[in-house]
């Protein structure tokens, strides 16, 4: 079997109900179009048409797992989807970027609500759309721009209105608990690469990383601050589950229903669509290895 007739059978085999994707009434196909596929997996339609065809033929290990997100797969699928392209699933002892169908049906309950995923290093694993409508857009990050941690300390400011002691705090949380990640998973090379970056680039990750107390942290502050360019500020609840098992960390925003917040969210999640679906990222842009939503879009910091 190879990469391109696999992602086909397998985009056969999903039912748009089943990957939370409306069906209108003259849909002839039984399974995901191409470009339902790419949409969930946050691909180009060009790089998904490429791949089935067998002209890209080595997409990235965040490629794979997104596809395997969209395809619904089973675990062993899994494993199968990574070695037709040339990769290893991550195994046991690695920090992981799974998740799980249970999970996914979970998150597409959450239509219309912004959500972002986390891995146990605070690598984005994806964003819906209405999360990048919130916060913009999460696509276009490369690298070390995924990261929650690196972003904090070296990146652009966020939307996310924070003091000076606030964002302190953030950081030091964030620190904290990436140095308690590293012990969880001491062979992992990604967490050691890591951290030997943020040394090398930041003087205060390296006092953090040396002296935190990781007993005296507490717990972020749950009613955040969002400042939309197009909607003005939003008060506005996170709440972040973790996933037992996968250490995976979702965060879920929201508002008070009836209230001017709820309002100026609802307004921002429809501009934000709009403006997303009017500017499509392109196969240059993507490269095909940037997934995005973990849902259709719905009408870190």
């Amino acid at each position: 079997m190879e990469l391109g007739p696999a992602i086909r059978h397998w985009r056969d085999r999903v039912s748009p109900d089943a990957a939370g994707i409306p069906v209108g009434t003259r849909r002839r196909a039984a399974g995901l179009r191409r470009e339902e596929l790419a949409q969930l997996a946050g691909i180009s339609v060009d790089y998904l048409t490429r791949l089935e065809q067998g002209r890209a033929t080595a997409p990235s290990d965040q490629v794979v797992e997104a596809l395997a997100r969209g395809l619904r797969l089973s675990e062993p699928e899994r494993e199968l989807l990574f070695r037709l392209a040339g990769l290893t699933a991550p195994g046991r002892g690695l920090v992981s970027s799974r998740i799980t169908p249970s999970v996914q049906r979970m998150l597409d309950r959450f239509d219309g609500h912004p959500v972002v995923i986390f891995d146990a290093m605070w690598n984005l694993v994806t964003a819906n759309a209405a999360y990048d409508a919130l916060m913009g857009r999460t696509t276009a990050w490369r690298g070390p721009e995924r990261n929650a941690v690196w972003r904090h300390l070296l990146g652009p400011a966020s939307r996310v209105v924070h003091s000076p002691q606030e964002e302190a705090d953030l950081v030091a949380n964030l620190v904290a608990d990436l140095r308690l990640t590293a012990t969880r998973y001491p062979t992992d090379p990604r967490i050691r690469r890591l951290v030997a970056d943020l040394k090398a680039q930041s003087t205060e990750f390296v006092r953090l990383w040396e002296a935190i107390d990781l007993t005296a942290q507490e717990a972020p502050a749950k009613l955040k601050t969002v400042d939309h360019p197009e909607v003005g500020r939003i008060r506005i609840d996170c709440d972040t589950l973790v996933v037992a098992g996968d250490d995976l960390r979702i965060m879920v925003y929201s508002c008070e229903p009836g209230t001017e917040d709820a309002e100026r969210l609802a307004l921002a999640i429809v501009l934000g669509n709009q403006a997303m679906r009017e500017r499509a990222p392109s196969s240059q842009e993507t490269g095909g290895q940037e997934p995005a939503a973990v849902t259709p879009p719905p009408p870190p910091r």
